[in-house]
């Protein structure tokens, strides 16, 4: 019985379709037409002799068979690229000093940090984890190439990966006196969020006290989970076991914020480069 082969261009339209669970996001991502994106993916249906992906009123989902090929798509497509970038001389070499919001990293950015290091197995990934500002004091002080921050929305400075909105957050048992003060669960000063938390605050007459100052986001969801206090969190970071509260206890809007890449523009570019579009490319969903 002849091998099976798996056109790779056919496992990048799969590989897309499922992470968006959508054909015309798929596409967008690719720079494809989406009927051009549906033939990938049947003609690789067609080659595995397994339906892959289900397609309804309700929208796209996995099959068994496709949680399977999309494992084996990953590993293939990364071994594929991995051999184009050998056979190119493209292997790159040096050190490349990565920072990264603490909370950023319960998205899917570990997985796309691995599978960039299985990519780029000559590439020293230096990785630095720590509050927004302090990681873009250090990029300014040539101690890091790039970080990937919590950002105030619309700043010219930096490449954006996404758009979000801070919500206030607590259990869903969260009580709170309308006449005291909203007891906070947030970072040490200076931080973005803690910042325009108080602002907000102070701005709609509010009072406020910090129950408890923490430098990690650990930190942070134990303290709300414990009912120690409310805090303030991009929305699309929310973990499903706690709430956003802000209509029900009439908590002032705290504002926008940006997932930002900045990069050094004296750092190894093509690493940078590279990082960036791995960052950019791939989706970053909560984990």
């Amino acid at each position: 019985m002849a091998a099976t082969l798996f056109d790779p261009s056919h496992l990048r339209s799969f590989l897309a379709v499922a992470e968006n669970l959508s054909f015309t996001l798929a596409a967008e991502r690719l720079g494809l037409a989406q009927p051009t994106v549906s033939q990938h993916v049947s003609k690789l249906e067609k080659s595995a002799g397994r339906l892959l992906l289900v397609r309804d009123t309700h929208g796209v989902r996995l099959t068994d068979n496709g949680d399977a090929m999309a494992g084996f798509a990953r590993t293939i497509l990364a071994a594929h690229d991995d051999a184009a970038r050998y056979f190119r001389g493209e292997a790159m070499r040096g050190r490349l000093r990565f920072g990264t919001a603490d909370d950023l990293a319960i998205t899917g950015l570990p997985r796309i940090l691995r599978e960039f290091r299985r990519a780029y197995p000559q590439l020293n990934l230096e990785l630095t984890v720590s509050q927004s500002d302090d990681l873009y004091r250090r990029l300014k002080a040539g101690q890091l190439d790039l970080v990937f921050i919590k950002w105030v929305a619309g700043a010219q400075e930096g490449t954006v990966v996404r758009h979000d909105v801070f919500s206030w957050v607590g259990v869903e048992q969260t009580a709170l006196d309308p006449a005291g003060p909203v007891p906070l669960v947030v970072y040490p000063a200076p931080s973005l969020s803690r910042n325009l938390a108080i602002q907000a605050l102070e701005a709609s007459g509010r009072t406020w006290k910090v129950t408890c100052s923490t430098k990690q986001i650990a930190g942070v969801l134990a303290a709300i989970r414990a009912g120690l206090g409310v805090g303030v969190m991009p929305t699309t970071l929310v973990p499903e076991d706690l709430a956003i509260i802000t209509h029900r206890f009439d908590l002032p809007p705290v504002g926008d914020v940006d997932f930002t890449l900045i990069r050094n523009p004296l750092a190894n570019s093509a690493a940078v480069d590279a990082l960036t579009e791995a960052i950019m490319g791939r989706p970053l969903s909560r984990k």
